[in-house]
């Protein structure tokens, strides 16, 4: 068990680094700084950054649950 939620955490983790890295930048912090700004008028419908705002959710809920179900089968072993 310990074995497969470590295996699921690690996806989690590489699938919360993609889907916070094809989020679009909100404002003049970073992603400005690298071009972000430029291509503002290219950016995505809001269908699309809303669906993927609900898949960091879930990824970010599944990692959670990974985090705490680990602590606590580590916890017991």
């Amino acid at each position: 068990m310990i074995t497969f939620l470590s295996v699921v955490l690690v996806l989690a983790s590489l699938g919360m680094i993609v889907l916070v890295l094809l989020h679009k930048g909100k404002g003049g912090g970073l992603s400005n700084m690298f071009g972000g700004g430029v291509s503002s008028s290219l950016g995505g419908s809001a269908v699309v950054e809303k669906n993927l705002d609900r898949l960091t959710i879930i990824c970010g809920l599944v990692w959670f649950v990974c985090i705490v179900a680990l602590g606590l089968l580590l916890k017991t072993a």
